[in-house]
């Protein structure tokens, strides 16, 4: 089965309060609809943080800070194995616009399951709620 490798952006309110997370609604293909936390592919020579920049640059016209690892996920869905290392972020430069997605929400501890998760990315919930204030 082929592996892919993607990083993704918690994108929260304050890297040191963590009171609210920032999430997206696929605009495309099969999951279409369902939430996700943004990021993407890294391209050869990049760092996962430099990835990250850029993908978060690509998709929201944003410029981020990237923060500790909160952990790697890795999950099998039924035609590749996604390998997804998950930052914390936050936002340093400009406003969140949606080039990609087709919705978003800032998401606080008491509404992180009010969305319908992509199943890779609900695996990391449990340990965001932990960390959030």
């Amino acid at each position: 089965m082929k592996t892919v490798k993607v990083v993704a952006a918690v994108i929260c309110d304050s890297i040191r309060e963590k009171k609210s997370i920032f999430a997206t609604a696929r605009g495309y293909g099969e999951f279409k609809g369902q939430w996700e936390f943004p990021g993407g592919k890294i391209e050869a020579g990049e760092t996962h943080q430099q990835a990250l920049v850029r993908e978060i640059q690509e998709e929201l016209d944003t410029k981020i800070t990237v923060g500790d690892l909160i952990g790697t996920i890795e999950y099998d869905y039924p035609t590749f194995h996604l390998s997804m290392e998950c930052f914390w972020c936050e936002v340093v430069d400009g406003e969140l616009k949606l080039l990609e997605a087709e919705d978003a929400r800032w998401l606080s501890k008491d509404t992180l399951y009010s969305v319908k998760w992509l199943p890779a990315d609900i695996t990391l919930i449990e340990k965001i709620e932990q960390q959030m204030k």
